[in-house]
């Protein structure tokens, strides 16, 4: 522990050298000092009624002090996912404060050392990062270089653009300084995280490639999704933007891509690729030039047509008043892509980078099951089956009607024999039924809404009833915690219910409150009550649901 406040105390001490002129001015974590928005400091109202504000960068810059004194706390005591949050927050203050138009010269070196000290301190990775093995998404990698690159006007007439690439029907591949910044980052620092993404293009690039020659799309575009995701199907954002094409939710929607408890189409590698595409058709045609439908698909139309508006311009590298971010997505875009068409000439060893195309065989399941079981039935890990179809946010399929799932090419014959053999009860998960909890419910006026009723019975309450058709028993044990395992069992021999059919829902301190967390399978994970199932069964194959009742954060 003494350890511990040591090296928080040295991390303070560290910040306030690299970040602060006044040490005083950095303080041990304040709930009261953390806000969501940015904290204005109000002068006085002027003769029209609004509110005259001091200059805002100071206050920019003491906001990133205090986050980044809560990042280095959070990392002490292993909290990754509070770090990793933290970063996100200061990334878009240091966005924020780049936007704030004319700086004058103190301001300016202000912020130049503040963009020093935080490369630095950044660089040298936050260890329970390391530890995690945390990757960076594509999107926040993108960020982190396009905010840290040293800034660069481009001016048609003044930069000198070399043209690579200009055919009629592909997207024109030109080079300028900002684009040869960038290549040289992905031949140097970022180097390791380009040859994973040449990894998953390999895997991904043949199907992506293919829809694209279907709606008569330009090829270079399978590098939107490299920028976007680094084509990982199972990324997610801080903006809440989900799958290889980083659709938010309400754009999903909007074409065709549909989420559900047990699914995700954004996470869809075919469905997301097929909605891009439509969804890049329609900016196409809204702006005529494919700069510009590009930076639309990352900032949004409506910001695009105001830069337009404002510059009285159609030129992309016109278009100063975007964000800075949105100024550096096509040089970085293009970065990527004139590397990724052509690895070799960029000293990356295309023969070191293994990998198959996705290819896959399917199989139409009538009814919801579990994973493991189909991974089984099929000769393969589960893994495997989760890689295959990472649109599936449960470890079961969909209990709403058939649901195709995919396999290994190869698999299917071997899949189909081993899975009719097993018996009904041990081919389909039980039939599940959401219902969201209202205030004022409990287990007992839930239960009696789907008819069942409790009564007391050995070693605990408990009551059966149909929902979704199948017959459901709920177990309630009277024992102590530690002993839970015990009314489990007996139940489970009384009415002939296999461990896979067994759903125990337990507390967890070690999870946030209010989280939940889904295994088919595992260890106790510390917690007495099912390490007594474990136990009392005589395996650690049943599903269990733990809720979270852990604190978020640890106070000093």
């Amino acid at each position: 522990m003494i350890q511990q406040v040591t090296r928080i105390f040295s991390f303070v001490i560290l910040l306030s050298i690299c970040l602060g002129r006044d040490s005083s001015s950095v303080s041990i974590y304040d709930e009261s000092t953390i806000t969501d928005s940015l904290i204005i400091p109000v002068k006085e109202t002027n003769g029209n009624g609004f509110l005259e504000t001091e200059n805002r960068l100071p206050q920019l810059l003491q906001d990133v002090k205090v986050l980044l004194t809560d990042a280095l706390i959070a990392d002490v005591w292993e909290d990754t996912l509070e770090v990793i949050y933290t970063l996100d927050r200061i990334f878009d203050l240091l966005t924020e404060a780049d936007q704030l138009g004319e700086m004058n010269e103190a301001d300016r070196e202000e912020f130049k050392r503040f963009e020093d000290s935080m490369v630095k301190i950044y660089g040298h990775k936050f260890i329970t990062l390391s530890k995690a093995g945390v990757p960076h998404t594509a999107e926040q990698f993108r960020k982190d270089v396009t905010e840290f690159t040293e800034p660069l006007e481009v001016e048609m007439g003044e930069t000198q653009f070399i043209v690579l690439d200009d055919r009629d029907g592909h997207i024109p591949l030109v080079k300028n300084k900002k684009v040869d910044q960038f290549i040289n980052f992905f031949q140097t620092k970022g180097r390791k995280q380009f040859e994973i993404w040449l990894k998953r293009k390999k895997k991904y690039g043949p199907m992506i490639l293919s829809i694209l020659k279907e709606h008569e799309l330009p090829e270079e575009l399978l590098y939107l999704a490299m920028i976007e995701s680094g084509f990982n199907p199972k990324a997610y954002s801080h903006a809440k933007a989900a799958g290889m094409w980083q659709f938010i939710s309400s754009t999903g929607k909007k074409y065709d891509l549909n989420w559900s408890w047990y699914v995700d189409e954004r996470r869809d590698p075919e469905k997301a690729t097929i909605a891009a595409c439509r969804y890049l058709k329609d900016l196409y045609k809204e702006f005529d030039h494919w700069y510009l439908a590009l930076s639309a698909y990352n900032a949004g139309s409506g910001r695009i047509h105001r830069a337009q508006r404002l510059h009285r311009t159609s030129d992309f590298w016109q278009l100063h008043s975007l964000p800075r971010e949105t100024r550096n997505y096509i040089p970085y875009y293009l970065a990527a892509a004139i590397i990724a068409s052509n690895p070799k000439e960029f000293r990356f060893d295309v023969n070191n980078i293994k990998g198959e195309p996705w290819r896959y065989d399917t199989v139409s399941l009538e009814k919801s099951a579990d994973l493991s079981v189909l991974a089984m039935a099929a000769g393969i890990k589960l893994k495997t089956i989760k890689d295959f179809n990472p649109e599936l946010r449960q470890s079961a399929t969909p209990a709403d009607g058939v649901y195709t799932i995919k396999l290994p090419l190869g698999t299917k014959n071997r899949f189909l024999n081993e899975f009719n053999a097993l018996p009904e009860d041990q081919r389909f998960s039980p039939q599940y039924v959401f219902h969201r909890v209202k205030k004022g419910e409990s287990l007992w006026t839930i239960s009696r809404k789907y008819g069942i009723k409790f009564s007391a019975e050995s070693y605990a309450e408990f009551g059966t009833g149909l929902i979704s058709g199948s017959q459901k028993i709920i177990n309630c044990p009277t024992t102590y915690m530690n002993n839970s395992g015990i009314a489990i069992d007996y139940y489970q021999k009384k009415f002939s219910v296999h461990p896979k059919n067994i759903i125990v829902i337990s507390d967890d301190i070690n999870l946030r409150i209010g989280n939940v967390r889904v295994r088919s399978s595992g260890g106790d994970g510390g917690h007495n009550g099912i390490k007594s199932v474990i136990r009392s069964l005589g395996t650690e194959d049943f599903p269990r649901i733990r809720i979270g009742v852990g604190l978020s954060l640890i106070h000093i």
